[in-house]
C-alpha cells in the first residue's frame, strides 16, 4: 500500500469545550503561510446579526473557551463587544493576534482593552530573527511585533499570570515539520530576552498545505513531497488530543465545521446542526459525533502533533 492510498482513521468528538470563530478574512498583513488567504484587500466579515448569536451559543452549550481568529479578528467592529459579553459570562477568550495590529491606526488602546478583560493572547511570531520574520510577513513586521510585545509586557502579559497569558505561535519557514517545541521555546526565550521580551509559552504549528501555502508548494513542484512528509510522520498517539475532538469552528457566514482547516477546504461537519443558528436552537452535546477527516489531518498528527494549542506531545 502506498502512502497516497492510506486513509486517515475515523475520529469521533469528545466533550465540546471550545468555540472557534473566524470573524473575517480582513487583515493588515499578507503572510506567506496563511491558510485562509487573509489580507488587507479582503472584505469578508461576519454580519452583526450572526455575531449576536455567539454569546447565546456559548451560554446554551456551556462552552468554556471562545477562540477568536481571522484575518485579524480585532478589525471586526463588533470584536470588543463580543469579548466583553463573553468575559461577563465567565467564558475565557483567546485572541489570535498578529502583534502588528496593536500599532494600527484606530487600535492604539487595543492592548489596554485586552489586558482589562484578561484576554489570553496567542501571538503569531514565526521566528525570533528580523530577517526571517520580514521575509515571511513583510518589511518592518519584526520591529513592530517586538514593539507590540513590549506593550503587552508593560501591561502584565508574559509574567506567568494565568489571567494574562501571552503565548507565541511558531510556524516553520517552509515544507518541514517544526523542531521540538520545548527546545524552540528555550531558543525563543533566550533570543527575545535580548530585546527585553517575556512570554509564557511557545506553541509550534505545522504548516498546512492549504490555500496560499499549497499554491507556493505547487509552484515549486513540492506539494506531493510535503504530503508524503506529513503522512510518513503520522503518530497515532496524537489522535486522542487533536483539537477537533473538543472544538467547533465557525466561519464568517456562520457555517459550522469540525476545525479551521476543514472550514478552508469547505468540508462541512456531519449531522443536521450545520449553522450557528442551528447551534443556538439545539441542546445537542455533540459527544461521540463523527468528525469529517481527510488527508490534511495527517498535518495535525505528524511527529509531535499540532493543534491550536501547539504540539500535542511535549
Amino acid at each position: 500500500m502506498t502512502l497516497n492510498s492510506v486513509l486517515f482513521p475515523a475520529l469521533r468528538r469528545s466533550r465540546l469545550t471550545t468555540l472557534q470563530v473566524n470573524l473575517g478574512y480582513r487583515c493588515n498583513q499578507s503572510c506567506a503561510h496563511c491558510h485562509v488567504n487573509a489580507g488587507p484587500t479582503r472584505t469578508e466579515m461576519m454580519a452583526i446579526e450572526l455575531l449576536e448569536l455567539i454569546p447565546l451559543a456559548l451560554k446554551r452549550h456551556q462552552i468554556k473557551y471562545l477562540d477568536l481568529t481571522g484575518g485579524a479578528p480585532e478589525l471586526h467592529p463588533g470584536f470588543r463587544q463580543l469579548v466583553l459579553q463573553a468575559r461577563t459570562a465567565g467564558v475565557a477568550v483567546i485572541d489570535r493576534c498578529n502583534l502588528t495590529i496593536l500599532s494600527e491606526p484606530g487600535q492604539e488602546n487595543l492592548a489596554d482593552f485586552l489586558a482589562e478583560h484578561n484576554v489570553t493572547i496567542m501571538a503569531s511570531l514565526p521566528c525570533h530573527t528580523a530577517g526571517n520574520v520580514d521575509r515571511q510577513r513583510g518589511s518592518g513586521v519584526f520591529e513592530r511585533s517586538i514593539s507590540g510585545l513590549r506593550q503587552l509586557n508593560s501591561l502584565g502579559y508574559g509574567d506567568g499570570d494565568p489571567l494574562r497569558s501571552l503565548n507565541l505561535v511558531y510556524n516553520p519557514p517552509g515544507a518541514t515539520l517544526p523542531a521540538p517545541q520545548a527546545a524552540l521555546e528555550a531558543d525563543y526565550k533566550r533570543e527575545l530576552a535580548r530585546f527585553g521580551i517575556r512570554f509564557d509559552r511557545l506553541l509550534t504549528l505545522v504548516n498546512m498545505p492549504i490555500q496560499r501555502f499549497a499554491r507556493q508548494l505547487e509552484l515549486s513542484d513540492s506539494l506531493e513531497e510535503y504530503w508524503r512528509v506529513l503522512e510518513k510522520a503520522y503518530n497515532p498517539a496524537n489522535l486522542e488530543a487533536v483539537m477537533c475532538r473538543h472544538l467547533l469552528s465557525i466561519d464568517w457566514e456562520g457555517w459550522l465545521y469540525d476545525c479551521d482547516f476543514n472550514q478552508q477546504l469547505s468540508l462541512p461537519r456531519p449531522g443536521l446542526i450545520r449553522h450557528l443558528r442551528d447551534l443556538v436552537n439545539s441542546d445537542a452535546d455533540f459527544s461521540d459525533d463523527p468528525i469529517h477527516t481527510g488527508r490534511h489531518c495527517f498535518g495535525c498528527t505528524a511527529g509531535s502533533g499540532s493543534s491550536c494549542g501547539g504540539a500535542l506531545q511535549v
